[in-house]
């Protein structure tokens, strides 16, 4: 059960095992982009290659019979973004085992990868665990370490991130199959959520920290993406860098330096290597100076107690 690029490495990688998969839960097909063509999940698209059966219930808790009609004896869930009812939770002789993006207890919610580099963190990992009806509360069964590297974007770690995943179920899935294996209870009271995105996350406000505005920054990319104004146009940030070296006031646009858009902000300047301007397509932060970027300069973008 499982629904982005995240989970359909998992499943690539466990049909390249052999492991005989009776069937697949995935979210229905979205529209996609500015002509809504209706497109599959990643994970729809992987299990139709391989010719498994796909199931897309709109609400998994009223529509779940055709699941257990498959007699599955372990059900693995990975990203799948709906809360799944007890009687499937309950029907699996080897249990239901969720593939988490973080080391519970930190981090529950639907978000863990892209507020762990949000928030600066330098390390994130992935947890196995059994599932309960409570988010994220099962006990775990594995965990594992990943660093995140000061380049890192919420692409590469998610890839990072699901290749590990893979790797620790190729390691332990026997183990869970045997029951060989020693249960941990959360520590709830450690707890900490990492709920999903809203659009309101997506505004940078460079009256911070140029530290924490570039791990703003590089958590949002490339999706869902970060974005400013400057007099009520928007501009999205594709690629960015940072410096220590001061100039200018929180916001303000410096001009080009090392073919880069330096923008300040408190304690530094970040460099936008790849620029996006409302309605306009991505460029590279030179071409885009040399056409209407220029213009931009002592300019300051929105703070977002400014509205």
């Amino acid at each position: 059960m499982g629904t982005p690029a995240f989970a359909a490495n998992i499943l690539e990688g466990l049909l390249q095992d052999g492991y005989d998969i009776v069937g697949v839960v995935t979210q229905p097909d979205k529209e996609v982009g500015r002509k809504k063509i209706l497109t599959p999940s990643p994970v729809k698209e992987v299990a139709l290659s391989h010719g498994l059966k796909v199931y897309q219930p709109l609400k998994i808790r009223k529509e779940y019979d055709e699941i257990l009609a498959l007699d599955p004896e372990l059900i693995l869930v990975c990203a799948y973004g709906q809360i799944i009812p007890k009687a499937i939770l309950d029907y699996p002789k080897w249990g239901c085992v969720n593939t988490h993006g973080s080391l519970l207890p930190k981090y529950r919610g639907g978000a863990p990868i892209q507020w762990s580099i949000i928030n600066g963190d330098d390390k994130t990992g992935i947890t196995l665990m059994y599932m309960s009806e409570k988010m994220d509360e099962g006990d775990i069964l594995f965990q594992k370490e990943i660093a995140i590297d000061i380049d890192d974007t919420n692409t590469t770690l998610f890839k990072k991130m699901s290749d590990l995943a893979l790797e620790m179920l190729r390691e332990h899935l026997d183990d869970i199959i045997t029951g060989d294996i020693k249960p941990i209870p959360q520590d709830h009271d450690k707890a900490t959520y990492a709920w999903n995105l809203k659009k309101e996350d997506e505004y940078i406000d460079f009256d911070e920290d140029v530290k924490k505005v570039y791990d703003h920054i590089r958590g949002l990319l490339d999706d869902p993406g970060a974005y400013s104004m400057i007099d009520d146009k928007k501009y999205k940030f594709h690629k960015v860098r940072y410096t220590d070296e001061v100039s200018g006031e929180p916001g303000e646009v410096i001009g080009l330096k090392d073919d880069a858009l330096a923008i300040a902000c408190k304690n530094g300047t970040i460099l936008v290597d790849v620029i996006q301007s409302e309605g306009k397509k991505a460029m590279k932060a030179k071409d885009f100076y040399n056409g209407s970027g220029k213009n931009l300069v002592g300019k300051r973008f929105r703070c977002r107690q400014e509205g």
